[in-house]
């Protein structure tokens, strides 16, 4: 189930990046400098830090050891920030490392937390 909910998650922001993409060529050739181009460049931005959101975690999903663990992403321009509780250090780490690894991310805020007594 869990799986099911983010491959519609990752399909979703897909399809809204494409939307965007298509929306903002038509909107800012047809407005005469308008608030619309704004709009829809921050429309586009939306897009894009939702499809940078989807491939962490989708990398996140992919990796043995992080699969199971309920981590939280969220993406501002080229900036990823991880929250949510690991394991251990070592995950912390390691889930760091993956999304460093993705393309797009240039900056990683590691906020994850490690549970104590485990």
């Amino acid at each position: 189930m869990k799986a099911l909910a983010f491959a519609l998650s990752v399909a979703f922001a897909f399809a809204l990046a494409a939307c965007s993409s298509d929306g903002s060529k038509s909107s800012t050739s047809s407005s005469s400098g308008g608030t619309s181009g704004s709009a829809s460049s921050g429309i586009t931005q939306d897009a894009k830090d939702a499809t940078l959101t989807a491939k962490v975690k989708s990398a996140l999903a992919a990796d043995v050891g992080l699969s199971t663990l309920k981590i939280d992403v969220d993406s501002a321009g080229n900036t990823v920030t991880l929250k949510g509780t690991v394991d251990s250090a070592d995950k912390k780490q390691r889930a760091e490392e993956v999304a460093r690894k993705v393309e797009g991310v240039a900056t990683v805020r590691n906020q994850l937390a490690v549970k104590s007594g485990s």
